[in-house]
This record gives structure tokens, C-alpha cells and sequence, in this order.
């Protein structure tokens, strides 16, 4: 039967009917452990007792009433995460798109006020993914995502990662901000360095630029911290957040300094759904976890004791395991071969891994992963590999005959 839904993804034959913690359970009455977390969204694993409540109570009261009212759980989120970031204001989106959105208009709109509308550009960098809306497309620059969607949005300059020489001889007079990923996502879990961070801090301070830092996949404690940022000894003036902040439920932020954000005034931006009832509620009872003292300290050892049994791994498989790459709970490993094949054999061994860029297999588990549940991802990653090695050692003998 062919389906009514726009075939926009090559869906695995696959369906979950409910989830427990980073287990799914399958409608073919399998158990998978869920290393993916529905892309870095499910932070708390799934059905997490404190996020059902909020939302269940929520859900009893009101689900929305628009921005045109207050909405004092909105209220309550923005202030907790401005006391826990380096920004002064917030606003709320459903995506990481209209996050990324809510920047780019931002840094534009500053430079606006200013006095400098032709400060426009924003320079972003190759590999990045940024979102799928015209602007964002433009912004992440990749052709596979621009391909047969006209003209590209004006005002976006790709370079390089960690290409300092590149990046000053694109900056010129129109250029308005610097927008970059801590760890690129989808170009493959490519960390990239603090040394060059500091760089586009001091080149952002001396040029009048804004540092925008896109933390969609990286932030609400992936790597350890609250924000990958505070690895790295820089501070950007606006901020990007989606995916884990809602748990699952659909939502975005765009965080800002009072300086960054001065020229969006009412009726500059909007939202009909952002910043809703119910997305509150969740964002909370998110916080709520990920802020218990502790907590975070806990995501940064699970992190390193995934990242030292997989470089284990990456030992006794060479032949599949290329690299181990990442930070805290958001790990990739660069496969030999096609990783569409290891996510596959992954699959089979009832493992949900993501693939990305650079033939990358993410690994996002929820950060209330245990040691065991740790453990028991790199026993099925073994056999993952042990299952490709044996089609390879079939393949060689084939081929010898």
C-alpha cells in the first residue's frame, strides 16, 4: 500500500507501539535499546515519570491561549535558563530551525539599529546543518539540502572549520555575525577546537560581529554541561536550542544577551504555537532533572566510560571502526565501511544508532543511561561489527573461488 505521507524519508520498516528509560519496544514485539533519542530529543529516555506529570497535569488545565496573554510558565523556564547561561532574554520556538530563525533575523536586526543595515552576512562553516527552512539551507550550505529550492537565500559565506586565514578574507564590511556549531551534528560529530572558538570570539569583539553558537544538538546537558559552551572558555552573543530542552515534545529557544537582542522589539518576531502552555510545562520538568545537583557530573562520566569502551572497540575492529569521536553522551564512530550497513547490523542486533556526515553512526543515548544499559550498547556494537566482518570474510572467500 503506498502511503498517503509525503516521501520526504526512507523510513525503516520499524515502528514502536511504547518506550521505558532508552528502551523502545517494537509493534514486531522486539526490545531495542535506543541509542538515537529520537535525534538528541529524548534527553530523559522515554516516558520519564516527571515529564508524563507535567504534561498530564498541564494537559488537564490549558494547552494554549497565544502570546498575546501571559504565560507564566514561559516566565519561570526563561528566567531558569537565563540564570543558568550567559543570556538575558529568551524566545521560545518549536524547532531548532525557527531557533536558528529567530538568530539570524536577531543579528541582523542588530546591526540594523545600529545604523548598518548593509551589515547583513553571516559566515557560517562547511559541514554545518543549521535546519531545513530556505534560510537555514542557505545558512548550512550543504548542495545536498539547496539542490532543486532556486536561488540560495542571500547573505550566507561558507568556509572551512578551524581555517582562521579563510575565515578573516571573507569577513568584510556587510558581514554581521559568525554562526558555528560547538560539535557539528549531522556533518559527523566533528568537535570543534577552543582554540578556534577563542579565534571568532576575539574576531567577532575587534570586527563589531555578533557569535551566534547553534547548541540545537548539542546543548541541555549532550556533552556533560548545561551548554557545550562552557567547555570552551567562550561566550556567544545569541544561542540556538532545541530538541533535548522539550524531551520529545516539540520545542525551541533562541537565548540572547540584552545587547544582542536590543532591536527586536514588538512586533519584530512571532509565534503562534512557541512558548506554549503544554511546551512550557515540559521545558520545566525538564530543567527540573537536568539541574539536580549531580546530575550533569553523572552525564560526564557516563560520557567517558562510553567513549573508553568504544575506543576498546575501535581496537579489536579496525576493519569496521575507523574513529571515535565526541563529547559526553554525543559519540560517533567513523565506520570503514558504508555506515548505512553498521546502522543496519546495529539495527538487527535490536541497537538504534543515527547516521551522519563523514560515514558517521551517532551514538545519543539518553542521558539517564545506566552503566549496565553502557554496557550492553557495546556488547551489541560487537556483534554488530563481528556480523559485518563475517560478511567481509564471506565476501573475500567468494571472491577467491
Amino acid at each position: 500500500m503506498t502511503s498517503p505521507l509525503l516521501p520526504t524519508y526512507a523510513r525503516a520498516e520499524l515502528s514502536f507501539e511504547k518506550g521505558e528509560g532508552p528502551w523502545l519496544f517494537g509493534r514486531d514485539g522486539e526490545r531495542y535499546l535506543d541509542f538515537g533519542a529520537g535525534i538528541a530529543v529524548n534527553a530523559l529516555g522515554h516516558a520519564h515519570p516527571h515529564l508524563v506529570q507535567a504534561l498530564t497535569e498541564q494537559a488537564s488545565k490549558v494547552w494554549h491561549t497565544s502570546n498575546l496573554f501571559q504565560i507564566p510558565e514561559g516566565e519561570r523556564l526563561a528566567k531558569r535558563l537565563v540564570e543558568n547561561t550567559f543570556a538575558d532574554v529568551v524566545f521560545f520556538s518549536n524547532s531548532g530551525a525557527e531557533a536558528n530563525e529567530a538568530a539570524i533575523k536577531m543579528a541582523r536586526k542588530y546591526h540594523a539599529v545600529n545604523g548598518h543595515p548593509e551589515r547583513f552576512r553571516i559566515v557560517t562553516f562547511e559541514g554545518a546543518f543549521h535546519g531545513r527552512t530556505l534560510a537555514t539551507i542557505a545558512a548550512g550550505g550543504q548542495a545536498k539540502y539547496l539542490e532543486g529550492f532556486g536561488p540560495k537565500v542571500e547573505g550566507f559565506d561558507q568556509v572551512p572549520v578551524e581555517d582562521l586565514d579563510a575565515l578573516k578574507a571573507v569577513i568584510g564590511p556587510e558581514t554581521a555575525a559568525l554562526m558555528i556549531e560547538p560539535i557539528q551534528g549531522e556533518g559527523g560529530i566533528r568537535t570543534v577546537s577552543n582554540a578556534f572558538l577563542r579565534e571568532l570570539r576575539n574576531l567577532c569583539d575587534s570586527h563589531g560581529l555578533l557569535l551566534i553558537f547553534d547548541e540545537i544538538q548539542t546543548g541541555v546537558g549532550r556533552t556533560g554541561k548545561l551548554f557545550a559552551y562552557e567547555w570552551t572558555g567562550v561566550t556567544p552573543d545569541i544561542m540556538a536550542v532545541a530538541k533535548g530542552i522539550g524531551g520529545g515534545f516539540p520545542m525551541g529557544a533562541c537565548l540572547a544577551t540584552a545587547e544582542a537582542a536590543k532591536g527586536m522589539t514588538v512586533g519584530t518576531h512571532g509565534t503562534t504555537f512557541g512558548g506554549n502552555p503544554l511546551a512550557m510545562a515540559v521545558g520545566n520538568a525538564v530543567l527540573d532533572v537536568i539541574l539536580e545537583p549531580g546530575f550533569l557530573k553523572e552525564v560526564e562520566r557516563k560520557g567517558l566510560l562510553l567513549k573508553q569502551r568504544l575506543a576498546e572497540l575501535k581496537d579489536r575492529h579496525p576493519g569496521v571502526i575507523a574513529d571515535v569521536r565526541g563529547h559526553g553522551l554525543m559519540m560517533g564512530l567513523r565506520i570503514v565501511v558504508p555506515n548505512t550497513e553498521f546502522i543496519a547490523a546495529a539495527r538487527a542486533e535490536k541497537l538504534l544508532v543515527i547516521g551522519a556526515g563523514d560515514n558517521v553512526a551517532r551514538l545519543l543515548p539518553p542521558l539517564i543511561i545506566s552503566d549496565a544499559e553502557i554496557g550492553e550498547a557495546v556488547k551489541r556494537i560487537e556483534a554488530a561489527c563481528a556480523a559485518i566482518e563475517a560478511g567481509q570474510q564471506s565476501a573475500r572467500l567468494g571472491a577467491a573461488q
